[in-house]
């Protein structure tokens, strides 16, 4: 059945089953006669002389003291029943009822036994006639003065104890001790007293450097015509236990002088020790390497810390896992004196060594050919419970986890112990991903463990971060090309850059960066597209020829959390020195000359032209423009049949040095075909003007998501909904015929209510070609340059418009 129960001495124990109760909460009650249930709880229990034990998650057990309140005495048989209820919630719904009645044969008891539990000491007096008052020692005849008269009044089933304090005396009638905690009871032949090891009244006494827990105590009740007087007098070790050299040293003085007042010789009957309550033979504690050692003045118990008959608990000490090593040893000393005749002394000890640490074990065996990670977390203790899951900052109960790719089982070991395995698919969105090197990949688990232990309900969590390398890395790749001013590089995307940041030397290539020097960077998730104009600041020009320019641009992408390059791309073209030089037709000169890569102390804003005095008109970094006219700045001049040539030089001087450390030569050619006189007079200007023509023009107009106008909407996207004053950007464009020479100019520009282009009511955006001056938020234009999309700006016009709706009064017109 689900309990089984032992007779131990004056002792019951009933155990309870492991595999039925596992899981299960408990509610112990104890049977009287009458058939009543009374629900135990701790101080019931202390009073009452029951105890409960949680040895383990898997072993629990009751006990029950032979003159416990409950139980049945007949002759020298004592019974016990109780009653257990085990549910599955902690409310104790549904909850099974269990009845267990035992009885248990005890021989002849002593004239004194004393038991020390870890909850309750018990002393039992034999109920006899005893020695005259006067020669009573323990204390003076104040005793019967004080209680006299109560007792005197009372029937004879009522009685009193004293308790004897240093400072004062004590006396309380039995329903008031009851009422305290207290535990009196009377047979035909013995009187009886239990105290809670927490009672007020329990002094600690040193005797022989170790500590008891003392009451002492008279007990009155009143026989036939007489008033009499018992010593109920208790005495439980409280300390005594040491732990050195892996062994747990347990010291019990053997005479205690609070259970010895008024003896005067003394003589060993009975040294006796166990475990759990069982007595345990010489040969049997021999074999399990227990030492008991019988000296004059005391009684030693060597128990090894881990030996047979103890088992190790799990424990929690601020956050930390660790153990402690416990066993219930059991003494029992019987000794004969010439005041009480034979004592009988049990002791039930329940140790339990420090705290001490424990590593845990956690093992990746990850079946990467079924891409699935695999870590084992232990070995755990039996006492010890998976409670719930911490992934990505969310809390799952164990049963849950399934929910997000996670299988949790149990292993249990031949010893009891157990351990938990995860598993989890490598593409389970809590895994991690990171790059590695060339082609492999990091998965990283990143869990925490709750634990819970039992009976104890600690907890304590288990980080679990775990790698496992998978060879499927793909890297990015690139390709680039040039046109005639830009530079373009196309990175095709791989599976492990998602995240990773393109970088042009330190500095991070953002959209909102390329906008500021008109830049194109666009990334459609699968490649990412980088086009630079030949004469940019984050172009390197590596050399210099007639036949060329050598320019490249160098893009590096970085992890985004660390930084570190991942991966260099890069693409170099030869632009046409002429992209360097403008000759115009009315004798204008505008050269840009570049810093070459290597050279890294010149300053570009310190060039200047034969003449000194001329400094370029804009400079950046790797670049200075001068613009003049052939006249000035020192341009030589020389001519030929055909042509008029034009030659200066872009020179850099150190400071406080007249020599030139470079020079760029550079030349205009004009071509000369005859030379004549022409007399003319000044005639007023007339205004340009258009002539009106006729053709066919195919335009589009498209509203696009951001003011860079590299997304616009599809028409699967329409209606576009937007807020008041939130931006719309529009962009008309000629398509045909695609004529350099053509300009698109808009006129008028229009809102309605509706889809009809003549409905009412409307509202001018723009009116002939300018901004409606009665807008509370004016139409912004938005200037069109060249770029891989548009061929001729000049085709394009862009212009933005706040959102607005149509009210009249203050009512809302809708369609």
């Amino acid at each position: 059945g689900p309990m089984s129960s032992e007779c131990l001495g004056n002792l019951l124990r009933i155990t309870l089953s492991a595999e039925y109760f596992e899981d299960k909460y408990l509610s112990f009650s104890v049977v009287d006669q009458s058939g009543i249930a009374w629900e135990l709880d701790e101080a019931m229990a202390a009073q009452c002389g029951y105890r409960v034990t949680y040895s383990s998650w898997s072993s629990i057990e009751f006990h029950a003291s032979a003159v416990s309140c409950h139980s049945h005495l007949e002759r020298d048989v004592f019974t016990v029943a109780i009653q257990i209820k085990a549910s599955c919630t902690p409310d104790m719904k549904n909850a099974t009822t269990h009845l267990k009645s035992a009885s248990c044969y005890y021989g002849s008891w002593s004239p004194r036994e004393v038991v020390c539990e870890s909850n309750y000491m018990e002393v039992s007096v034999r109920r006899e006639i005893p020695q005259p008052i006067k020669d009573f020692i323990q204390d003076a005849p104040e005793d019967w003065t004080l209680v006299f008269p109560e007792a005197k009044a009372e029937e004879a089933s009522i009685w009193q104890i004293v308790f004897h304090q240093p400072e004062e005396k004590k006396a309380l009638l039995v329903s008031n001790a009851w009422s305290e905690g207290y535990g009196l009871n009377t047979t035909d032949t013995r009187v009886l007293l239990r105290i809670p090891c927490t009672a007020a009244q329990v002094q600690l006494v040193e005797d022989q450097g170790i500590t008891f827990s003392v009451v002492r105590s008279s007990t009155f009740y009143k026989h036939r015509w007489m008033i009499l007087m018992v010593d109920t007098t208790v005495a439980c070790p409280a300390d005594g236990v040491d732990y050195m050299n892996k062994t747990i040293t347990w010291t019990v003085p053997k005479y205690i002088p609070s259970l010895s007042a008024g003896a005067t010789s003394f003589k060993d009957v009975l040294v006796e020790a166990g475990v759990d309550l069982h007595k345990l033979p010489a040969k049997e504690m021999s074999s399990r390497k227990y030492v008991l050692l019988n000296d004059l003045n005391a009684i030693t118990l060597k128990i090894p810390i881990g030996a047979e008959g103890g088992h190790y608990k799990t424990s929690v000490s601020n956050g930390q896992l660790g153990t402690k090593y416990t066993i219930s040893l059991f003494l029992e000393h019987q000794w004969e004196d010439n005041k009480w005749g034979l004592t009988k002394h049990t002791i039930i000890k329940e140790i339990e060594t420090p705290f001490e640490q424990v590593e845990l074990a956690i093992t990746n065996s990850s079946n990467l050919s079924e891409r699935l990670m695999n870590v084992t977390v232990g070995t755990f203790l039996p006492d010890v419970e998976l409670m719930n899951l911490t992934i990505e900052g969310v809390t799952v109960p164990v049963p849950e986890a399934v929910q997000h790719g996670y299988l949790i089982y149990r292993t249990r070991y031949a010893n009891g112990s157990k351990a938990y395995v995860i598993q989890v698919p490598l593409d389970a969105p809590s895994i991690k991903k990171e790059y590695m090197r060339e082609d492999m990949r990091a998965y990283i688990l990143n869990v925490t463990l709750v634990f819970i232990t039992h009976p104890s309900s600690e907890t304590f969590i288990v980080p679990v971060i775990t790698m496992s390398a998978v060879r499927d890395a793909v890297l990015p790749s690139a390709r680039g090309f040039c046109d005639g001013r830009n530079l373009h590089l196309i990175i095709i995307h791989g599976n492990v850059d998602q995240n990773w940041l393109p970088f042009i030397s330190d500095w991070h290539l953002t959209p909102e960066a390329a906008q500021k020097y008109n830049y194109s960077l666009r990334d459609n998730g699968t490649h990412l597209t980088i086009s630079v104009p030949f004469l940019s600041p984050h172009v390197n020009y590596e050399g210099f020829h007639t036949s060329g320019v050598k320019a490249s641009l160098y893009l590096t992408l970085k992890d985004d959390i660390t930084l570190a390059n991942r991966r260099d791309f890069s693409v170099s073209c030869r632009f046409s020195p002429s992209e360097l030089i403008k000759c115009l037709p009315n004798g204008t000169v505008i050269i840009t000359a570049i810093k070459m890569v290597g050279v890294a102390d010149l300053d570009s804003s310190l060039l200047v032209l034969r003449d000194r005095q001329c400094k370029p008109s804009l400079v950046t970094e790797k670049t200075a423009t001068f613009k003049f006219d052939v006249n000035t700045c020192g341009t030589s001049r020389k001519f030929n049949s055909t042509t008029m040539t034009y030659e200066n030089e872009v020179l850099y001087f150190r400071p406080g040095n007249d020599t030139p450390v470079s020079k760029l030569k550079f030349a205009c050619w004009y071509a000369v075909k005859q030379t004549v006189e022409v007399r003319y007079e000044s005639k007023k200007t007339l205004l340009p003007h258009i002539k009106p023509g006729f053709g066919s023009l195919a335009l589009s107009m498209k509203i696009f998501k951001e003011k860079s106008y590299s997304e616009p909407y599809q028409e699967w996207e329409y209606p576009v909904v937007k807020y008041l004053r939130e931006a719309l950007y529009f962009e008309v464009e000629l398509l045909q015929p695609k004529d350099p020479r053509l300009d698109l100019n808009l006129a008028d520009c229009w809102a309605t209510n509706s889809q009809s282009q003549d409905s009412l009511p409307q509202w001018p955006i723009l009116i002939n070609g300018c901004e409606n001056s009665e807008d509370s938020y004016r139409t912004v234009f938005h200037e069109v340059n060249y770029s891989l999309r548009v061929e001729f700006p000049q085709h394009l016009k862009r212009f933005e418009v706040r959102m607005f709706t149509f009210v009249q009064g203050s009512t809302l017109l809708q369609e």
